[in-house]
C-alpha cells in the first residue's frame, strides 16, 4: 500500500447537494488523514468550485460540458488528459454516472487508479444510456455511500470490488449554542416555547415536502408548532414545484405555519433554533448528509422506512414510519410535539450516533484505506 495516496476528484459542478457537500468536507478535513492528498476537477464553475477553493484545495477547471455538443466533451477530455500527464495521481474518482461516462475512458488511460463513487441509487438498472455508457469502463474500485446504494452497482459494473465508505460529516457548531438559538427565534419571530419542525433538502417531490405537509395538517387545530422549509430552487422544475408546495399549505390550510426559507447558508444554526427534524422521503434517499447533521445538531430525526436513511436512524434517535402514510408520520409528530422529554432523550443521543457514522477523521481513513488498494504508481 502507497504511504501517501494522491487522487483527483472528477464531478460536474454545476448543481449543489449531498455530493457537493460530501467533498467540500473532504477537502475541509484533508488535514485529519495526511496520507490522502486531494484534488479537484470540474465542469462547471460555481458554488461547490467556490466553496472547495476556500478550504486552499487545488481545484482544476475542465470546461463546461453539454452532452450535445460533442466538440464540448472532445476538449474536457483533452484537457483531463493533459492534467493527468502534468501531475502524477495515484487514483482517479469519477462520482457518480455523468462524470463516469464523460471522464472515465480519459481517466482510464492514464497510469492511475480508477474508482468510482455511487451517491445515487434511484433507478439505477444498467438500462438508462448514461449508465450504458458509463459501464464501457470498468473501474477498479465502487465505492457506495450506503450498503443500499451499492447494492444497485453491479447492475452497471458487475464483479467489480467494493466497499462503503460514509461520507465525512461534521456540523459547525456556533461557540454559544444556547445563545444562538435564542438570536435565530428572534429574528425568526419564534417565541421559546414553539415546536419547530424543520426539514432541509432539495426542492425535489422525492424529498417528501407533500407528505409532510398533509401529516402536519393533521395537526393544524394544535398551535404549538410551525414549520420551516429550507431549500432553494435551483431549476424551473424546482421553482414550480416549490410553488405547488406554496398553493398546497393554503389549501390545507396550514399556510401561516409553513415558513419557505429558501436557499440558507445558516443551516447549522438553523438546526439547533430548530425542535425536530422530519424528512418523510418519498423516494429512497441513497444516505442523507442531513440526516447526520439535524442528529449533530441534537434535533430527534423523522423520516420514512426507505433507502439510506434506514441505516442512519434508530430507535435511539428518531422514529422511522412507513412510506406514503400521512397518518402515522403525523403520529410521530404529535408525540414528539406532545413531549419536550422525548425530545431530549432522543436528540440527546444524535450526536454520538453522528459520530459513529460519520466522524470525519475515520471516514477520510477509511477512503485512504479503500483506494491504497487500487492505487497505482
Amino acid at each position: 500500500m502507497r504511504s501517501v495516496v494522491r487522487v483527483l476528484h472528477v464531478t460536474g459542478g454545476n448543481l449543489y447537494g449531498g455530493v457537493e457537500t460530501a467533498l467540500v468536507a473532504l477537502a475541509r478535513y484533508r488535514s485529519l488523514c495526511p496520507a490522502l492528498e486531494p484534488q479537484f476537477a470540474l465542469s462547471f464553475p460555481g458554488r461547490f468550485s467556490q466553496e472547495l477553493g476556500e478550504t486552499g484545495v487545488a481545484v482544476h477547471q475542465l470546461g463546461e460540458v453539454r452532452t450535445r455538443k460533442p466538440w464540448t466533451i472532445w476538449a474536457a477530455r483533452r484537457r483531463l488528459r493533459e492534467l493527468l500527464r502534468r501531475e502524477r495521481f495515484d487514483v482517479v474518482i469519477c462520482h457518480a454516472m455523468w462524470p463516469m461516462a464523460i471522464f472515465g475512458k480519459a481517466a482510464r488511460s492514464s497510469s492511475a487508479g480508477l474508482a468510482f463513487w455511487a451517491h445515487d441509487a434511484a433507478a439505477i438498472n444498467g438500462r438508462h444510456w448514461l449508465e450504458r455508457w458509463a459501464g464501457r469502463v470498468r473501474p477498479d474500485l465502487v465505492i457506495g455511500n450506503s450498503l443500499y446504494t451499492l447494492e444497485t452497482v453491479p447492475a452497471v459494473f458487475p464483479g467489480v470490488p467494493s466497499c462503503l465508505v460514509h461520507y465525512p460529516v461534521k456540523l459547525q457548531q456556533p461557540p454559544n449554542p444556547s445563545e444562538c438559538r435564542a438570536a435565530v427565534r428572534r429574528e425568526m419571530g419564534i417565541s421559546g416555547d414553539t415546536v419547530v419542525v424543520i426539514q432541509v433538502s432539495r426542492m425535489e417531490a422525492w424529498k417528501g415536502h407533500q407528505l409532510q405537509l398533509e401529516g402536519l395538517s393533521r395537526l393544524k387545530s394544535d398551535p404549538r408548532w410551525i414549520c420551516w422549509m429550507v431549500g432553494g430552487a435551483q431549476r424551473p422544475i424546482e421553482q414550480e414545484y416549490m410553488r405547488s408546495l406554496q398553493q398546497a399549505a393554503n389549501e390545507l390550510g396550514i399556510g401561516e405555519r409553513i415558513r419557505f426559507l429558501g436557499q440558507r447558508s445558516d443551516v447549522g444554526k438553523l438546526l439547533i433554533a430548530a425542535d425536530i427534524f422530519s424528512q418523510p422521503n418519498k423516494g429512497a434517499e441513497p444516505f442523507g448528509i442531513v440526516f447526520i447533521e439535524a442528529l449533530s445538531a441534537g434535533l430527534p430525526v423523522v423520516t420514512t422506512a426507505m433507502g439510506g436513511p434506514k441505516e442512519i436512524i434508530d430507535d435511539s434517535c428518531g422514529m422511522v414510519v412507513p412510506p406514503e402514510r400521512a397518518d402515522q408520520l403525523s403520529a410521530a409528530l404529535r408525540s414528539l410535539i406532545d413531549s419536550r422529554e422525548l425530545r431530549m432523550r432522543l436528540g440527546g443521543n444524535g450526536p454520538e450516533r453522528a459520530r459513529q457514522l460519520c466522524d470525519p477523521a475515520g471516514r477520510i481513513a477509511d477512503l485512504r484505506a479503500a483506494l491504497g488498494r487500487v492505487a497505482r504508481s
